[in-house]
């Protein structure tokens, strides 16, 4: 039982991931959209940034999964 509660704690870690990916990708379509020629730096920049909080949820998952059938 207090695996299944330790698993499901460890997967919130996936909702700021989730909310700090929309953020990144908002505001850098919202620079796009103000700086066109810097289109090329920005999609290079937020792809970087993307991958690195998408890491966070990837973590959070392995954590869960660990917790599930390791932790008996």
């Amino acid at each position: 039982m207090y695996t299944a509660i330790g698993a499901g704690l460890a997967i919130l870690a996936v909702i700021p991931s989730a909310l700090g990916e929309a953020w990144v990708c908002c505001h850098t379509i919202d620079g796009m959209s103000r700086n066109p020629e810097m289109y090329g730096k920005l999609r290079t920049n937020m792809i970087l940034s993307c991958a690195l909080v998408e890491t966070t949820a990837i973590y959070a998952l392995l954590t869960a999964i660990l917790i599930i059938f390791v932790a008996k």
